[in-house]
């Protein structure tokens, strides 16, 4: 198409080329006739509605001239927003981010359309068009950067949820890049980004990170939860907009730190933690989805007390532990592998388990894919390289070289996925050991 063409010449040349009157094409697109004649002698520009049948008349692909329809409209003095909201809609159900980008530039150019694409983008990502969405976050973002203020921060926070994926690396920049503006937003939608943010640094094994969210999430839930007037503000409950009831937070919190206790080893202060979220009585509301969190909590703090224990040393709780896990089956990945890192640590035997176990592990293995019912794909990925890895080191240890080097690859292979992983190092070494050789060698 040539550079200096217009909407206007194209349909000209497609109406002369096929001999069409005005009123031909009024009547073969569904469109005024005065209007069509207000557009082909320039008086009036065209809506997408209209240039979209137009093409459609032309046997052109959708959005064939959404380029020239920029063009055209950036020749006119001001940006005419009821036009290009249609038009930047349309280019998302189109995938034509290109477009979009012009168009979002163009108008940045006046701060004025700030709020206005702000409220747009909210609107595309509800819709789902997270990539549309993103391309007005980050024009708004750039435009705002040294105002300082809510809005910006929103933005950062909605392109930190958008770019949150399976690129561990990716999440990781992502993460970094939001993290300095949680405590901008709104105090009650910062308990959410915290939440994300400890999230992503849990399922990056950040502890201190994720020690540092979790604990600035705890005291603001915690100020909210026991504040006189909570719920009283501006006669609305500020607190519906969480993705989660408010007490939630308190008892993510020490679930989160107490899991970070354990990691560094200090299991007196772990238990601390779990005994925090284990008891809810001082939770004052009701309902089935308060019933829920607080089911969930009572046996996430029974299953970490047991855990806690083992790692400690206590392996008298072991037989009780292993009878508890047979009854549950929502996190069947997280108790292989607490029982294989606890086997390769005090080198134990638990073939009995892996054997009552059998077809989940051969579920993990063909499947990737493990059953929880909270823990996001993210973690479930991190997880299943790591239950791999100790499965491959409990066989090679135990002298199944064959068993043991299947799970090894399959680590290796798992790892892949996820970007980043901290174990991938030990598991190459293991490639070398007098096990894996002489398996590789006969």
């Amino acid at each position: 198409m040539n550079k200096t063409a217009t909407i206007r010449s194209e349909v000209e040349k497609f109406m002369e080329r096929e001999k069409l009157t005005l009123s031909d094409l009024g009547r073969k697109t569904g469109l005024n006739v005065g209007s069509l004649s207000s557009i082909i002698t320039g008086r009036r520009t065209m809506s997408v509605n209209q240039l979209d049948r137009i093409t459609r008349l032309m046997d052109l692909p959708e959005g064939h001239f959404y380029d020239l329809y920029i063009q055209d409209n950036m020749a006119a003095t001001q940006p005419n927003w009821r036009r290009l909201r249609p038009f930047i809609f349309r280019c998302a159900d189109l995938d034509k981010l290109d477009c979009i980008y012009q168009a979002v530039s163009w108008l940045l150019d006046n701060l004025v359309y700030c709020p206005i694409l702000f409220d747009a983008a909210e609107e595309l990502l509800l819709a789902g068009k997270k990539d549309a969405a993103a391309l007005l976050y980050e024009g708004v973002a750039v435009t705002e950067h040294s105002q300082h203020s809510e809005r910006l921060a929103l933005c950062q926070y909605r392109l930190f949820t958008i770019r949150v994926g399976d690129d561990q690396a990716q999440n990781l920049q992502a993460a970094a890049q939001f993290g300095p503006y949680a405590e901008r937003l709104d105090e009650v939608l910062q308990l959410d980004a915290l939440k994300d943010l400890a999230n992503v640094y849990r399922s990056l094994r950040k502890a201190d990170k994720v020690d540092k969210f979790a604990e600035q999430m705890g005291i603001l839930a915690r100020i909210h939860y026991f504040a006189e007037n909570r719920g009283k503000r501006r006669g609305e409950d500020p607190y519906a907009k969480l993705s989660r009831p408010l007490f939630v937070y308190i008892a993510y919190s020490d679930l989160l730190r107490g899991e970070v206790c354990h990691k560094r080893g200090e299991y007196g202060q772990a238990l601390q933690f779990i005994s925090n979220y284990s008891d809810l009585s001082w939770v004052k509301e009701n309902g089935a989805e308060v019933l829920h969190w607080k089911g969930l909590f009572h046996e996430w703090a029974k299953t970490n007390t047991y855990v806690t224990k083992l790692f400690s040393g206590d392996l008298s709780v072991l037989p009780e532990y292993v009878a508890y896990i047979k009854t549950i089956k929502d996190d069947i990945l997280m108790s292989l592998l607490n029982i294989t890192n606890l086997a390769n640590r005090f080198n134990i035997n638990v073939d009995e388990v892996f054997e009552h176990f059998k077809s989940e592990i051969q579920y993990l293995t063909e499947e990737k894919n493990a059953p929880g019912s909270y823990y996001d794909n993210r973690l479930k990925a991190e997880r299943l390289t790591r239950l791999f890895s100790e499965l491959s080191e409990y066989y090679l240890q135990k002298g199944e070289i064959q068993v043991g080097f299947k799970f090894l690859l399959e680590s290796l292979a798992q790892s892949a996925s996820i970007i980043v992983d901290h174990n991938i190092g030990k598991r190459v070494g293991l490639l070398g050991t007098p096990h894996t050789k002489a398996f590789k060698e006969g």
